[in-house]
């Protein structure tokens, strides 16, 4: 009962983490009409720039000036190239992102190596946040920091890390702050009328390009935000745009492409999805068995059926996104037209 508890809250952290990364790309979406190709290399970006500037400002200030300084260089891009290719449409804002996106991992590459570089939490962000403990007479029992002395003798026990509850807590802050800013404030307000109505809001005397910049350099800030709290808790290397650029987009899609909320409902799904069928070490067949469905060597793809859960987790979220593609293609929360 313990691993299941602590794989629930594991399954939790990583949607959110994946939450902080799609809101920018939901941003980004909903405001520009803009797939980002390129918002897994800020991800990745932010994270380097972070292990950078530690050894020169210290862990705390280069959580909030790696993302300024990420969002500062995607608000470039979009003023000097994805703006001056808006106007062929679609096809070239695509091609433009997923260009981009090599050359800032080429450019990782060459400046910090291909192979993990040594980025550590602070001190103050090491260890355990608190312990689950399944004692054999008295139960589920939790106990703050890490593990017990002596009581982890006689009873199975499992830790959570300070950096995933720190991911969790910034997360839930970050929708909070985005819920607030674009429905609760003025600017909010010009950056939605900006997409819908931007001659009014030109004729208002707001300046649309540069609305959509701030926008768009936004969006990668938060993304690089992601990176820098990814990339202490788990680890900081070239590839880590190639990890996470996939599952992005099955977010946007399950939650509904263009959808803040979906993107957030659609990130806890997913993030559920890929840790929960480690707990359970079954087969697809013996599942099928228990809910009365005959299954046997006979059974046309049997090959498949008897896979175990934990080696097909890895699928499950993208064959989701094919059957949400399917029979609800505007997503979970979406509001577009099928």
């Amino acid at each position: 009962m313990d691993q299941i508890f602590i794989n629930v809250l594991n399954g939790l952290s990583s949607g959110l983490l994946l939450f902080m990364l799609s809101s920018g790309l939901t941003l980004i979406f909903s405001m520009m009409g803009v797939l980002n190709f390129a918002h897994a290399s800020f991800y990745m970006l932010g994270a380097f720039v972070a292990y950078s500037l530690v050894g020169v400002i210290g862990f705390w200030p280069s959580l909030f000036a790696a993302p300024l300084l990420v969002g500062l260089f995607g608000a470039g891009f979009e003023r000097f190239a994805l703006r001056r290719v808006h106007k062929f449409g679609h096809v070239p804002e695509l091609l433009i992102t997923f260009g981009i996106s090599y050359v800032l991992l080429e450019l990782v590459q060459l400046t910090w190596g291909r192979i993990a570089v040594p980025f550590v939490p602070p001190p103050s962000l090491q260890g355990s946040a608190f312990t689950i403990i399944q004692h054999p007479l008295q139960g589920l029992l939790f106990a703050w920091g890490g593990k017990p002395p002596g009581l982890c003798d006689i009873a199975a026990c499992s830790t959570f890390p300070i950096t995933r509850l720190f991911m969790m807590g910034v997360a839930l802050l970050m929708l909070l702050a985005l819920w607030l800013l674009l429905t609760r404030t003025r600017i909010g307000l010009v950056i939605q009328a900006s997409l819908t109505h931007p001659e009014m809001v030109e004729s208002l005397g707001h300046n649309v390009p540069a609305v959509l910049m701030l926008v768009f350099g936004s969006g990668c800030a938060l993304a690089a935000l992601a990176g820098v709290i990814g990339g202490f808790t788990f680890v900081t290397e070239p590839s880590m745009a190639v990890v996470v650029g996939p599952i992005i987009f099955v977010v946007v899609v399950v939650g509904g492409i263009g959808s803040l909320s979906g993107a957030f409902a659609g990130s806890i799904l997913i993030g559920l999805l890929q840790t929960l069928p480690l707990t359970v070490d079954v087969s697809l067949a013996s599942l099928l068995n228990d809910f009365g469905w005959a299954v046997g060597p006979k059974t046309p793809l049997y090959p498949i059926l008897r896979l175990r859960l934990p080696e097909v987790a890895p699928t499950l979220p993208y064959l989701l996104m094919v059957l949400i593609l399917i029979f609800r293609p505007k997503g979970l929360l979406g509001t577009r037209e099928d």
